[in-house]
């Protein structure tokens, strides 16, 4: 039976994944090379206002259907195929370079509504993040919070530290240690991948 630390660790490796290149991610390399680390700083802290109403929604229709054996397997498979996904942006990484010059001025809000208009927070939360949580909630409430509290401290913990890098050396950014650590990365999803197929096939009784 998974414990609270497999749940710490799976928080863990999916806050990681936002490392993966995305609309977010690049905002904060952008505010970091033009406006300074203090900026990039601001837009990775942007989930912690943007997700709150999406992971309460997700969280509370899953709640919901946590009896409904079927639509948990379905939920399950798609959040493989998300992985999935995540997994092969990941291998075809082979570095970031962006053009500041087309940035526009500086502000948290334009973090805010960046991650609130990018579909992946939806498609995490729905197919990854929430059945996950639920399962935790299963186990003991302690569980629940082990996951969501590291994978927040994860996922805007590495978006900072991306922040005070560019602002030390943006040739970091096509270095061949971060493109390795994000293959790496995406090596990891797909194992999670394999493990939200199985557990489909339980919940579709397949096991």
């Amino acid at each position: 039976m998974p414990s609270e630390f497999t749940f710490l660790m799976s928080g863990f490796i999916f806050g990681l994944s936002g490392l993966i290149p995305g609309p977010l991610l690049t905002l904060v390399i952008s505010e970091s090379l033009k406006y300074g680390v203090k900026e990039g700083v601001k837009i990775a802290i942007a989930p912690l206002f943007s997700d709150l109403p999406i992971v309460l929604v997700t969280i509370f229709i899953l709640v919901h259907l946590s009896d409904i054996q079927p639509a948990l397997g379905l939920i399950s498979m798609l959040g493989s195929m998300f992985l999935v996904y995540l997994a092969i942006e990941s291998f075809s990484f082979r570095g970031t370079d962006i053009n500041v010059d087309n940035v526009n001025p500086k502000s948290v809000k334009k973090g805010i509504i960046t991650n609130f208009l990018n579909p992946s927070p939806y498609m995490f939360w729905f197919s990854i993040g929430a059945p996950t949580v639920v399962k935790a909630i299963d186990i003991g409430l302690v569980s629940g919070l082990a996951f969501v509290v590291t994978f927040y401290i994860t996922l805007i913990g590495s978006k900072v530290v991306v922040a005070l890098i560019t602002g030390r050396s943006r040739y970091f950014l096509k270095s061949r240690n971060f493109i390795y650590t994000i293959r790496l990365l995406g090596a990891v999803l797909l194992i999670f991948a394999l493990i939200f197929i199985r557990n489909a096939f339980s919940y579709f009784g397949w096991l």
